[in-house]
């Protein structure tokens, strides 16, 4: 049971690093709860019971959404919901964020977009099955972008904090790490690209997951209500 449990943790080693998350975010939740962010707790433990589900359904057949054998192991319709409700969680949050009103109206038409790239890909190709990579990689474009604009916004900035107190630096660079990453490891799925390449990027997609969270833990530590943009 203690082998069991120990690889898992090696090989699934994000999954408890979403719940670490989670717990600092509760624990910390006074320095954000009247901000755009006031919902992050819960997007954060969606996250942990999306990848923990994905896992039991994966390699446990007492965990399965489908009574047919060939796809007894399918879980990516998880995967497609997360996702879609990660970009449009973090697209509101970045609209309330910027100051700029023509800024705040490209996110919210950004939103729509995005939106409609995943409805056209489940129509074409089954969400139950498949995953809606277009609609991923779509959806990734418009965050870097959306990080670009926050950031451009934060560089020209007047304000008396410093950027390593603000929540929002720490959680946009983690982002950026990962969804740099991203959308090129989706295409690279999408091209269907030998397998000898494609297991090089597993560690890669791994190690964004890992800086990503780091960053926003430190975000949540060391991060002040009063810096907060």
């Amino acid at each position: 049971m203690l082998q069991e449990l120990f690889t898992y943790l090696t090989e699934y080693f994000y999954v408890p690093l979403y719940l670490i998350t989670w717990v600092i975010a509760v624990i910390r939740y006074r320095r954000y709860f009247d901000t755009p962010l006031k919902f992050f707790p819960m997007i954060i433990i969606y996250t942990f019971f999306t990848e923990l589900l994905g896992v039991l359904i994966k390699y446990n057949n007492n965990f399965q959404f489908f009574s047919d054998g060939r796809y007894a192991w399918h879980n990516v319709i998880i995967y497609n919901i997360y996702q879609i409700v990660f970009f449009i969680f973090f697209f509101e949050v970045y609209r309330k964020v910027v100051q700029s009103q023509s800024l705040k109206k490209q996110i919210r038409y950004l939103s729509i977009v995005c939106v409609s790239a995943y409805v056209i890909n489940a129509v074409v190709y089954n969400p139950l099955h498949r995953q809606m990579t277009y609609g991923h990689i779509i959806g990734s474009v418009m965050m870097i972008y959306i990080l670009i604009i926050y950031f451009r916004e934060k560089y020209v900035e007047e304000t008396p904090y410093p950027l390593k107190f603000n929540l929002m630096f720490w959680l946009s660079s983690g982002l950026t790490i990962f969804y740099t990453f991203f959308p090129i490891i989706s295409i690279i799925y999408l091209l269907k690209l030998n397998i000898g390449i494609q297991i090089y990027f597993r560690p890669i997609l791994l190690t964004s997951i890992a800086l990503m969270y780091g960053l926003i833990i430190i975000g949540l530590i060391i991060g002040k209500r009063k810096a907060f943009r």
